[in-house]
């Protein structure tokens, strides 16, 4: 099941200011070890090492093919491929394909570099019986312990018992 907390917008510029937000309340984080490991207890004829191996290769070659401009879909899970968040640049003659800042201090002067990239992310899209539709679907939610408190104590404020 996928636990979901709640929180408040408290930014007073926002237009959303004050709205209640379900956010999702990660339980535990798995890295390759233990993936590995998990895998291994699932009946595998692969021990927990060998598994560990391939997992680490496979997030090489993810890494080095997606830094070379390739996707790499995993049926059933995602397309990983990397994007890019772009500077604007006020003229094409001084844009430069490196990743920094957009200016730049010469002596006492800030100079437009035209870098075009801001920065480089890391894209995972849905895809197969991963998608959004499929997730719908098949996703069980529930709210964590805290949240629960809040709605309720929300609830019997607006029901006029309680000091909330």
């Amino acid at each position: 099941m996928v636990e979901l907390n709640v929180y408040k917008n408290n930014d007073a510029n926002s237009e959303q200011y004050g709205k209640a937000y379900a956010r999702v309340d990660y339980k535990e984080q798995y890295d390759v070890v233990k993936l590995a490991k998990h895998m291994a207890e699932h009946n595998t004829p692969f021990s927990e090492g060998t598994i560990r191996g391939i997992l680490t290769d496979m997030v090489k070659c993810i890494r080095e093919l997606t830094l070379n401009g390739n996707t790499v879909k995993i049926e059933d899970l995602a397309i990983f491929k990397c994007s890019v968040e772009s500077n604007p640049c006020s003229r094409y003659a001084v844009m430069k394909a490196s990743i920094g800042p957009k200016t730049t201090r010469v002596g006492n002067t800030t100079v437009e570099t035209g870098n075009a990239v801001k920065s480089m992310k890391l894209l995972a899209q849905a895809t197969g019986e991963y998608t959004r539709e499929e997730l719908n679907k098949d996703a069980t939610l529930g709210w964590t312990t805290k949240a629960q408190e809040l709605i309720d104590a929300d609830k019997q404020a607006q029901q006029g018992g309680g000091n909330g």
